[in-house]
């Protein structure tokens, strides 16, 4: 049952990055860290402090960083670039394109300060546009972890796998509900609860709210699944399509425009596959704008109530 999930502490994500990378600069020596002037924010200074001689600050040089990755892992180095989500895609994608995805260098891509819980920062630092982005390059792996040890073992996990991969994280301090000893198995959905009646799929700091929402539609008697697409790309489409044979229907919510992000990746599989109604919770074509992380998810339509009306209104539809 979703109430019987224990929230262990709260952290943010980007520390579970953070401590990710530090436990691999001490089992990998091919792992280098590489930062555009934030390696603060991306929770860089243990590695740095440990490992100085594998650490590699750009500068405010996003595009530079890029080429400088790929060019590292030519020698077999295991490159992590770190900035934020904005400055990772949208500032570096010709670079990206060209210097990482078209030649299927091992670059790790590491991205925080994603969507809108950056907060504050306001529109020119929250994108949410980047998972669309990312996933429309051939063979690029993007991943979207949930919370502070989901972060941390994706983080170990793609250090592993070879060829490119965007892994994307956040700010805010959130509940920490997966187990620390928990395997990351790229490509592999996670379920929290098992039901018949409304499927909802989230990624990131969203499948915490989509757990929320899953409580109180099951105090109203409603058979809810809640699945965990942490991986984008390459999508679990064998859980997908078993999870809309059972319930039918399906939510899909994601701190992104649901353009191009999770909902339009499920969306197409149960159109190829399984036609069902499908609702979408994610921003709505538009930009984002400064204030607090929990209101701005509030205004734009992304919180727990948000995510409840549209499951009782896809189950309308079924």
């Amino acid at each position: 049952m979703l109430k019987d999930i224990q929230v262990t502490g709260q952290k943010d994500t980007r520390s579970g990055f953070g401590d990710g990378i530090h436990e691999l600069g001490k089992n990998n020596p091919n792992v280098v860290a590489l930062t555009a002037d934030l390696a603060g924010s991306l929770k860089l200074n243990a590695f740095i402090k440990d490992f100085p001689d594998r650490f590699i600050q750009c500068g405010i040089a996003e595009a530079n960083m890029i080429g400088i990755a790929a060019g590292l892992t030519i020698g077999g180095k295991i490159p992590f670039t770190t900035t934020f989500a904005n400055f990772s895609t949208g500032r570096v994608y010709d670079q990206i394109r060209q210097s990482v995805a078209y030649s299927g260098k091992n670059v790790k891509i590491c991205a925080s300060h994603a969507g809108l819980t950056l907060g504050e920062d306001g529109a020119t630092h929250q994108i949410l546009e980047d998972i669309g982005m990312m996933k429309m390059l051939p063979g690029m792996t993007v991943i979207v972890p949930c919370d502070y040890n989901q972060t941390k073992a994706a983080t170990l996990a793609i250090a592993d796998y070879e060829g490119p991969v965007y892994l994307r994280f956040g700010r805010p301090v959130w509940p920490i509900f997966t187990k620390a000893d928990e395997k990351f198995e790229i490509g592999k959905a996670q379920y929290f609860s098992q039901g018949s009646d409304v499927a909802i799929f989230a990624c990131g700091h969203m499948v915490w709210k989509a757990i929320e929402a899953g409580i109180q539609l099951e105090e109203k008697g409603i058979s809810v699944e809640v699945v965990n697409i942490h991986t984008i790309k390459p999508l679990d489409e064998e859980a997908v399509l078993t999870t809309l044979r059972k319930t039918k229907c399906a939510v899909t919510v994601e701190e992104h425009n649901i353009i191009g992000g999770l909902g339009d990746a499920v969306g197409q599989v149960a159109a190829r596959h399984f036609p069902v109604p499908v609702e979408y919770v994610g921003t709505k074509d538009t930009f984002g704008e400064s204030g607090k992380p929990l209101e701005l998810l509030k205004k734009y339509g992304l919180d727990t109530p948000d995510i409840i009306a549209a499951a009782e209104k896809v189950l309308k539809r079924k």
